[in-house]
């Protein structure tokens, strides 16, 4: 039966999902998941001044908002209220937080996690079935992956 979730910010676990080593020293990237089932994935991020990320895309539609701070996107200057569209199997990026990092709400419809992507269907024939190749791979962002088409 369809229901009403109500989940508040402040009761989500941080989840550093993904990391890198500039001269100046360690950046991530840190999210709050408030939903996360098949249907759709919803997050709170933050990233620290400097963190990137390379262009890439989602197999599923995608929205991201900016909330606070700055950061580019391929040439775009992002700030406060910036909405971006991903349609699905579009990419995007690459990303670069700005000075005072970037606070965002980032909504992906149809999540599919690579392990259930690659795991093979008995009612498809073997040429049909997904495999981690035409999926465009993928990798393990602190427990939730997101698929690469680019």
């Amino acid at each position: 039966m369809p229901e009403v979730k109500f989940r508040h910010l402040d009761d989500e676990k941080w989840q550093e999902v993904r990391a890198i080593e500039l001269p100046t020293g360690r950046v991530s990237v840190r999210e709050k998941w408030l939903e996360f089932s098949d249907k759709c994935l919803s997050l709170y991020a933050k990233w620290d001044p400097g963190m990137m990320i390379h262009k890439h895309g989602h197999n599923s539609e995608h929205v991201v908002y900016v909330l606070g701070g700055s950061m580019t996107c391929g040439d775009v200057e992002c700030t406060p209220g910036m909405h971006i569209t991903l349609e699905k199997g579009a990419t995007f990026g690459p990303f670069v937080a700005g000075p005072d990092g970037v606070e965002l709400a980032d909504i992906q419809e149809e999540v599919q996690r690579q392990e259930d992507a690659a795991r093979p269907d008995p009612q498809q024939d073997e040429q049909q079935r997904p495999d981690a190749a035409n999926l465009g791979g993928g990798h393990r962002l602190g427990g939730h992956e997101k698929l690469e088409v680019c």
